[in-house]
C-alpha cells in the first residue's frame, strides 16, 4: 500500500470528486499498459475547478491517457490501443485522448514548429508539458493503489498559478494554453515565460 502525504491525500480526493477521473482510472488498468497516466488539463483543471467552487468537469476539454511503448512506434500499433481505450471509454460523454508518448518525436515538429528528441518514458514527457503548474499524472495499480507524479510539488496549483517550463514547448504554446485558461480560471495568476 502506497503512503501519501497530505498534500497528496488533498489531491486524491480533489480528483475523486470528478466521475469522470475516477472511472478512467479504475477501468485503464484494462489496457494491459505498463507505463501509463491520466494527464494534463483533466488533472490540474479538476484540482482549479474544485478551488473555485465550479462544477469538477468545468472547461475540461478532454481527458489525456498517456503511455509509452517503444516495442512499436508505428502508428498501427497506437491506433490499436486507441481503438481499445475507445471501447473501454465509450459510455463516458468525455474525449478520452490515448496516445503514446515513444512515438511524440515523430510529429511533434510538424505540430508545434520544433524537434523533439524521443522521451524516454511517461514521466519524462509529462516534464515537457509547456507548464510546470501542468506536470501531474496519475494512474491507479491492479491493486487499487494510486500513484502519483508530482515532479514540481503541488504550490503553485493550489494557489493557481501557472509558471513556464521552457524545456520544449515554444513560448506561443505557453502563451496560448495561459490565454484561454486564464478566461476559464479567471483567478489563474499567469508568470510570463523567460527572456
Amino acid at each position: 500500500m502506497q503512503i501519501h502525504s497530505p498534500e497528496e491525500l488533498n489531491f486524491l480526493r480533489i480528483l475523486r470528486t470528478n466521475p469522470c477521473i475516477t472511472t478512467i482510472l479504475d477501468r485503464a488498468p484494462q489496457l494491459g499498459l505498463s507505463d501509463w497516466y491520466l494527464t494534463a488539463g483533466a488533472v490540474f483543471q479538476t484540482v482549479w475547478n474544485h478551488l473555485d467552487g465550479r462544477d469538477p468537469q468545468s472547461g475540461i476539454n478532454d481527458y489525456d491517457l498517456f503511455y509509452f511503448d517503444d516495442s512499436d512506434i508505428g502508428y498501427e500499433a497506437e491506433d490499436a490501443v486507441i481503438r481499445k481505450a475507445g471501447t473501454l471509454f465509450d459510455d463516458l460523454d468525455v474525449r478520452v485522448e490515448v496516445r503514446n508518448e515513444a512515438r511524440v518525436h515523430l510529429w511533434y515538429e510538424d505540430h508545434f514548429g520544433v524537434p523533439a528528441t524521443p522521451f524516454t518514458d511517461c514521466k519524462d514527457a509529462i516534464d515537457h508539458f509547456a507548464s510546470t503548474t501542468c506536470c501531474y499524472g496519475i494512474r491507479r495499480h491492479t491493486t487499487g493503489d494510486d500513484e502519483i507524479y508530482a515532479p514540481h510539488g503541488f504550490t503553485d496549483l493550489f494557489d493557481m498559478i501557472l509558471r513556464p517550463n521552457p524545456v520544449l514547448a515554444p513560448r506561443e504554446v505557453y502563451e496560448s494554453k495561459a490565454a484561454r485558461w486564464q478566461k476559464e480560471w479567471p483567478r489563474l495568476t499567469v508568470v510570463p515565460w523567460p527572456e
